[in-house]
């Protein structure tokens, strides 16, 4: 079956999670990702959350599958000469160094443009490369609270929380993969590559849409409000059995429309308490209504709850932490929860591909060694002879 994005080519110079993230989702559908990394050093996520020296981390596994390494130093004369040869026979550049990395290294876009006119030059930078900020260095958690995401997570009274999910690497990521694939449309009739541009902040301002809404109509920021939406009876996340730490699920019985307060009292078997005058007013009487829940949620499991009220049509969804994520039998059925066979690991799950095309199903490929493909990758992308590698690499 041919892949959504084969024939595409991507020199990926990225690092960590942002750009890697924005990389692998291109690898996934199809396109071939030559990953360039320092020798004997590499990409530094290689060695995030490592607790086994020598191996590759899993942090690493997560974030570079369906890609290729070949190994370079851009300061190295000969390995320049390299780095220009792929940039000529490759659709995309992706980097996500730190501000002007790269044009000291002299590969501005003009420069990369001039050896090959079609190179779509894609940036993931923390703050972008031109504002106030644009110096400024970032990380996750730094986007995270410049773009808005921090202001909005918490309990009312309490500090601002960063949410787990990194939504300022892998959010930017994402939002690179559709600019790059735009840019790629684009350039079918333009014959023209250009630059894309995502900072971490941008993105993060993105996906805070949802909270920001609340201020163009009030004028007002909105407030953290915890585990449960405050006025609003039957919305957050309640208690389960056997009340451990990650024991919870989160129920939205949406008290606006009464039929659902029906549906959802007929599901915990308490038809009886339809007709009570506390749903008359369910903003009034939230924490009456919270507490009969929470007394059904708590006699059961946060799984039993999720299928008993999601069959009777009520929203709910149980806190799945890690473990719970790898042996859900719908996520693995779904292809979310992988196995791949790598050198240095043997058998290891990754987490898959949430992208599903009928006509390009994604297959998980073993993320590489450092260098894994350098000789493979001179030979059959840049076409070297036996006697050229070896001197490149001498």
């Amino acid at each position: 079956m041919d892949k959504a994005l084969q024939g595409i080519r991507i020199l990926d110079l990225t690092q960590y999670e942002a750009g890697p993230s924005c990389t692998q989702v291109l690898g996934w559908l199809g396109a071939d990702v030559i990953k360039v990394e320092q020798p004997g050093k590499g990409d530094p996520g290689r060695s995030v959350q490592l607790s086994e020296p020598q191996r590759t981390s899993p942090y690493f596994l997560n974030f570079n599958s369906n890609k290729r390494s070949v190994t370079l130093d851009l300061k190295n004369e000969a390995h320049r000469e390299v780095f220009v040869d792929l940039v000529v026979e490759c659709d995309v550049l992706v980097e996500n160094f730190a501000s002007g990395v790269l044009e000291r290294l002299g590969y501005t876009y003009e420069r990369l443009s001039d050896i090959n006119p079609r190179i779509i030059f894609a940036r993931l930078k923390g703050f972008g490369t031109y504002g106030p900020y644009s110096e400024f260095k970032s990380f996750d958690p730094v986007a995270q609270a410049a773009g808005g995401a921090m202001a909005v997570t918490g309990v009312p009274g309490g500090p601002p929380l960063k949410p787990g999910p990194n939504i300022g690497d892998s959010g930017t990521g994402l939002h690179g993969v559709i600019g790059i694939l735009a840019a790629i449309i684009q350039r079918q009739t333009t014959g023209k590559g250009q630059v894309v541009e995502v900072s971490m902040q941008d993105a993060v301002v993105s996906l805070s849409r949802a909270s920001m809404s609340v201020f163009s109509d009030t004028g007002e920021p909105p407030a953290r409000r915890g585990p449960r939406t405050p006025g609003r009876a039957g919305a957050g996340v309640y208690k389960c059995a056997p009340g451990g730490p990650d024991d919870y699920v989160y129920v939205l019985a949406m008290s606006q429309r009464r039929n659902i307060w029906e549906d959802f009292m007929n599901a915990i078997g308490k038809k009886e308490l339809c007709e009570s005058e506390i749903f008359d007013d369910p903003a009034k009487n939230s924490e009456e209504i919270d507490s009969i829940i929470e007394d059904w949620t708590s006699q059961n499991s946060k799984e039993e709850v999720m299928a008993i009220l999601g069959k009777a049509g009520i929203p709910c969804g149980a806190v799945l932490n890690a473990k719970d994520i790898y042996s859900n039998e719908h996520l693995n059925q779904r292809d979310m929860i992988v196995g791949i066979n790598h050198p240095d690991r043997g058998e290891f799950r990754v987490l898959g591909c949430p992208i599903k095309l009928s006509d390009s199903v994604a297959e998980i490929a073993s993320p590489p060694l450092l260098g894994q493909h350098t000789e493979e990758i001179l030979s059959d992308v840049l076409g070297y002879t036996k006697a050229k590698i070896k001197s490149v690499l001498e």
